[in-house]
């Protein structure tokens, strides 16, 4: 995943958590079901982009680290 990939889960990740404070102090059980969701997906996500970069999985199969070298 890209740098802009796993920014992209962490804003999702952010605004999930928000979204679920918000819906709990204000009493919107779907406000929190939805930001918990979205908070979930995001670690989700983030969880993924670090097992890739530690497997070494994160760049595409025809890709053979050598860019130019042809």
């Amino acid at each position: 995943m890209s740098l802009f990939g796993r920014a992209k889960a962490k804003a999702e990740e952010l605004l999930g958590h928000a979204e679920e404070v918000y819906g709990q102090s204000h009493g919107d059980a779907a406000a929190t079901l939805d930001g918990e969701a979205r908070r979930l997906e995001g670690e989700a996500d983030e969880a993924r982009a670090e097992a890739e970069q530690a497997t070494g999985t994160d760049r595409r199969p025809e890709d053979d680290g050598l860019a130019g070298a042809r």
